[in-house]
């Protein structure tokens, strides 16, 4: 019987994710769009520049990015690799904090400011409690990264709209599972004055049945708990320990394995 751990949310093998930082106004403007397509987001903020010019409030944010995740980017955007071990410490643990104050959640993922880092930054981050950060080496393909403190998201969004239409065409092959990762600064189509681009992707990438629309967090609990599955010696029986449901494949049909459950395959 052929098994494979290959499948997203309703037995679907496609997701798209969507990563912006620095917390500037114009991300207003940006999940308006987002909510306009269904499109979900994941906001990474610096706590130290809420609130001053050009930068959205601390009062807004958790209403703002409601249906979206606010996500960490330190307090105050240092280059990390160039930081002291404590300055790194407080720089990220206190974003968290003031972070979630706001939102009234656990902050556990981040982007590097700059998108530099280290190994020393990224071998301190499961003790910051952070299980996922994103770089800004694009990559222009649609696989599940290997390692998720070093997340590279496939485009900046300026390739978003001719990377979408190659992404919603795309045949499920040798059952792998497709994530498309979009980055960028919400204050770069004001700069551009192509805002436009974001209606032509939504259109294109927005509403479909086949894909997952999910946040950094989201993508990267489903992953874990789908890791988490345990199976007889023979495969014939699979426990699901987590709360969530995850999806398999077999025999190529999509089966849910709800959580907690214990399946019979």
């Amino acid at each position: 019987m052929r098994i494979r751990n290959d499948r997203f949310p309703n037995g679907v093998h496609k997701a798209l994710t969507i990563s912006y930082d620095d917390g500037r106004v114009h991300d207003r403007r940006f999940v308006g769009k987002l909510n306009e397509y269904g499109l979900k987001g994941t906001f990474h903020l610096n706590s130290g520049f809420l609130g001053k010019e050009g930068y959205i409030t601390a009062e807004e944010v958790a209403v703002l990015f409601k249906g979206h995740e606010v996500s960490a980017h330190t307090v105050d955007h240092p280059f990390l690799e160039q930081s002291p071990t404590e300055q790194i410490l407080q720089e990220i643990s206190e974003d968290r904090k003031a972070l979630e104050q706001l939102v009234g959640y656990p902050v556990r993922g981040m982007s590097y400011p700059f998108g530099t880092y280290n190994d020393h930054v990224v071998s301190m981050l499961p003790a910051l409690g952070i299980e996922y950060a994103r770089t800004v080496a694009s990559h222009g393909k649609f696989h599940v990264p290997a390692d998720f403190l070093r997340w590279h998201p496939t485009c900046h969004h300026k390739m978003m709209v001719e990377l979408a239409e190659h992404f919603v065409h795309l045949e499920q092959r040798h059952s792998r599972m497709a994530l498309f990762y979009v980055w960028g600064h919400s204050y770069e189509f004001e700069n551009d004055n192509n805002w436009e681009i974001i209606d032509r992707f939504g259109e294109l990438a927005g509403g479909r049945s086949d894909i997952w629309y999910a946040t950094n967090a989201e993508i990267v609990a489903y992953m874990q708990a789908l890791d988490r599955l345990r199976y007889s010696a023979d495969r014939r029986i699979v426990h699901n320990p987590s709360a969530m449901s995850v999806w398999i494949s077999v025999e190529g049909e999509a089966v849910e394995i709800a959580g907690g459950q214990l399946v019979q395959l």
